[in-house]
């Protein structure tokens, strides 16, 4: 539950559509940066607003301006608070995996992202296709960070295209930190665009260890295009209430379900 100060700011947030810290710290002159960064941090965990560099935006303001479903994945933003528990949940299970010295791929996404934002400031040599991954990581003052060319989706925040798996083929990947839209035992991990499935199964691919985190609302849901199969990967990090049916294929498969 909000307090009434938490409440006041999401008033000024939705009213403006976004705003900066700064201007945030002006109108709230007798609170401390500190604690407007914890309250923002707090909104978006509430599901009302998504932070940004510098500010935050309104999630009302983004749903009402995002573009109807017609084959791409909904816009970022209305998905990044949603299932945010689980998300959590999935992030932390998948932080265990995330070790120093090594070259790690961070898929774009909203889970990728939770994972991203409770990465510890270390040794970690990453690299993403997602626009938000970098720049919630590259502030980590020990933490190299490499970003592919190619042509950014508006609606994932994923770099994508020719240029970017051009880039992948010249490097090396221990473990692949890796997300999908969708999921069946029939079709395998999906993503509705045709680009972005073909940059996420070369990752795979290319990487000694894949790792997908997929919260379990995904599960038996269909997109146009497969980016890989269940036996193409080696652990598939989720939230619970899988199907006994995936357990046990998985199980088959020898891939790991967490």
């Amino acid at each position: 539950m909000l307090n009434e100060r938490q409440n006041a700011e999401l008033l000024i947030i939705d009213d403006l559509g976004d705003i900066s810290l700064q201007d945030l710290s002006i109108r709230f002159s007798d609170i401390s940066v500190m604690t407007l960064r914890r309250d923002l941090a707090q909104l978006e965990q509430d599901g009302f607003i998504l932070r940004t560099r510098g500010g935050a935006v309104s999630l009302k303001k983004l749903t009402v301006e995002a573009p109807s479903l017609s084959g791409e994945e909904n816009e970022y933003a209305m998905r990044a608070h949603e299932n945010m528990a689980a998300k959590k949940v999935i992030a932390e299970k998948a932080l265990a995996f995330v070790k120093k010295g090594i070259p790690m791929y961070f898929d774009a996404g909203s889970t990728i992202m939770s994972l991203a934002r409770i990465l510890p400031d270390e040794q970690y040599n990453i690299i993403t296709s997602g626009v938000n991954v970098a720049q919630e990581v590259v502030s980590h003052k020990k933490t190299t960070v490499m970003m592919p060319g190619g042509t950014v989706n508006k609606n994932t925040l994923s770099i994508s295209g020719p240029d970017c798996i051009s880039f992948i083929e010249k490097i090396n990947i221990e473990v692949a930190f890796m997300s999908a839209s969708a999921f069946s035992l029939d079709s395998g991990f999906m993503v509705s665009n045709m680009y972005e499935a073909q940059l996420k199964n070369r990752v795979i691919q290319k990487a000694k260890k894949s790792i997908i985190l997929m919260d379990s609302t995904k599960i038996g849901k269909s997109f146009m295009f497969t980016l890989s199969g269940l036996e193409d990967i080696d652990i598939l990090i989720t939230d619970g209430n899988v199907p006994n049916e995936l357990y046990s294929v998985a199980k088959e498969l020898g891939v790991q379900i967490l």
